[in-house]
């Protein structure tokens, strides 16, 4: 059976799934076509709809007021911004943002894309190594930053690895905006900025080593940030919170260019769940969003079940597994639809995503259909053939929201975008007769064990039923018998304690014995990516630093150990 699920790129804009079996198409006539936009225009077209309404508020803890924008403001501001930069650079050339969220971070966004210049987003919490091999890989030739980030300084950090940055031009600070944005000249003249110009570079998130750079295209992120919203049904004069790191595509992609093009206002914010809870009251937010480990925090603040949440409309997640039952208690408390959406940095970044019509067990447990325009398939890991409905194989994509490519890295670019253009995304899956698709895990994280495929992915769903479970990994751990083991690191849930007996049982009650983890580790919290998804490789190499022999001499569930590391580990092998 050949399944491949696409989107239709003819006039009629309906989302197809064929295979050769019969099914219906799904019908995706709402969304329109891809349009031939740019960042700075997108903004520009906004200003001129709705000069007057709110786009912009900064929701930082530290200032009494919060500063706002309206479109028109906004844009007069990006511009101001534009000419600034364009005093210093010019079009073509790359400027990194080296900052959490703020107003400014916005204003970049849209000043770089007017002023013709590549944005190289850069996480505020890397450190002199880390950030001077983003700055170095990409070839930076300026660096707008904050001046300090959690007690780190920013600009001695630069002044530590700027000799290794011949092409470093201009470092600038944040506590100069104001001198800064008035340097530009009025009478400089704008670039014309095309649609398959790079808009961004955005450097993945890292979960198995160094990160690479998505070179991302303005049509890329302006059409996918639209489409997403849409989905999401945002209208004119929604409010959205986004806490979502800018320097990943769920924060200055779906909820920035999302909401501008649909006249719906951002409030900027960092992460702080109280901080959170009181910016969705005041502003009456439309929507709750996040990666699961933030929309987790909310549930679990004491001051949620005294927030008003009468404005929220929608939640919303992806970036990381958002399991059955984070979906089903939001749906509970809130009475809102939850929207998943499958992403990689890599495709701008949303490849398919529930709808808010979809039934509640879709909801909760698929993830959902392709995006428009974007193609979808499931292929087997070793032929490459398109699998069979149900199958699991790597989930592939296809379309406008492709990256051009990784920024200075061809071998790796055509690892992972083929000859006929599909991004192979190295997440494992499966589709529906529908044309629903599931995750199943990572491809590298698949686990072998004796020679059975155990998915990591549907022993975490086991284990996020059980109420002991906050939180889950599981990997592989290299055994010698077996080849590999399942390791399963638990964070308990608030005013609970987990038992390795009571979890394995738990299992064997709903997984064969090969898929029941034989190690079980205990911990307060994971080691995550600045996009929060949980780094398995480090915990892979924490487990198995001096430990595996020992615990495979183990022969009692019950016999705890300590397991060195920075995160607070009890093991049980």
């Amino acid at each position: 059976m050949r399944a491949l699920a696409r989107c239709s790129l003819g006039g009629d804009d309906r989302c197809v799934t064929e295979m050769t079996s019969a099914m219906a198409s799904q019908p995706d006539g709402s969304f329109g076509p891809v349009l031939e936009t740019t960042v700075g225009g997108v903004l520009r077209e906004a200003a001129e709809r709705g000069a007057g309404m709110a786009a912009l508020v900064e929701g930082t803890p530290h200032r009494r007021e919060r500063r706002r924008w309206s479109y028109g403001e906004l844009l007069a501001d990006s511009e101001r911004v534009a000419r600034a930069l364009l005093g210093r650079f010019s079009p073509g050339e790359r400027v990194a943002v080296w900052a959490p969220n703020c107003p400014e971070w916005v204003l970049l966004e849209f000043g770089a894309a007017l002023a013709g210049l590549t944005l190289v987003t850069v996480n505020p919490a890397l450190r002199p190594r880390e950030v001077g091999y983003v700055l170095g890989q990409s070839r930076a030739h300026g660096v707008v930053h904050t001046p300090a980030y959690r007690g780190a300084d920013m600009a001695k950090t630069l002044e530590e690895v700027r000799g290794d940055l011949p092409g470093l031009r201009e470092a600038i600070s944040l506590a100069n905006w104001a001198d800064f944005i008035s340097s530009g000249s009025v009478a400089e003249r704008l670039p014309e900025v095309a649609p398959d110009d790079v808009a961004q570079i955005q450097y993945t998130s890292g979960t198995t080593g160094f990160p690479k750079g998505a070179a991302l295209r303005h049509r890329g992120i302006t059409n996918n940030g639209r489409f997403c919203a849409q989905i999401l049904r945002a209208q004119p004069g929604d409010v959205w919170v986004n806490p979502m790191p800018m320097f990943h595509t769920a924060g200055c992609v779906l909820l920035t260019l999302g909401p501008v093009q649909q006249l719906a206002a951002q409030v900027i914010a960092p992460f702080e769940p109280g901080l959170m809870l009181n910016l969705i009251e005041s502003e009456r937010s439309a929507l709750v969003g996040g990666v699961p480990t933030m929309i987790l925090a909310l549930l679990d603040h004491p001051g949620f079940g005294g927030t008003d949440f009468a404005a929220v409309q929608g939640a919303f997640s992806g970036g990381a597994t958002v399991p059955p039952t984070l979906v089903q208690r939001v749906e509970s408390v809130l009475g809102v639809p939850f929207t998943i959406t499958f992403a990689q940095t890599e495709a701008s970044p949303c490849i398919t995503q529930t709808r808010p019509d979809d039934s509640a067990d879709d909801r909760a447990r698929t993830l959902g259909r392709p995006h428009p325009h974007v193609e979808v398939r499931i292929a087997d890991p070793v032929t490459g053939e398109t699998a069979p409905a149900g199958a699991v194989g790597e989930i592939l994509a296809r379309g406008y929201n492709v990256m051009r490519g990784y920024f200075d890295n061809a071998e790796a670019t055509s690892e992972a975008v083929d000859a006929d253009g599909w991004l192979h995304t190295g997440d494992l899956g499966s589709a529906d007769e529908r044309g629903y698709y599931r995750i199943e895990g990572r491809l590298k994280e698949m686990i072998i064990g004796g020679g059975e495929n155990i998915y990591p992915r549907e022993i975490e769903q086991i284990l996020h039923t059980h109420p002991a479970v906050g939180d889950v990994a599981v990997v592989g751990v290299p055994d010698e018998h077996w080849g590999e083991q399942v390791a399963a690191f638990i964070k308990p849930a608030p005013g609970h304690t987990a038992t390795a007996e009571e979890l394995a049982a738990h299992c064997r009650a709903h997984l064969a014995a090969h898929k029941t983890p034989r190690h079980w580790v205990f911990t307060d919290a994971f080691p995550l990516t600045g996009s929060g998804k949980v780094q398995k490789f480090l915990l892979r190499e924490q487990f198995s630093s001096g430990q595996a022999p020992a615990l495979a001499k183990q022969k009692s569930l019950g016999e705890r150990t300590a397991l060195g590391g920075g995160c607070g580990f009890t093991l049980a092998g």
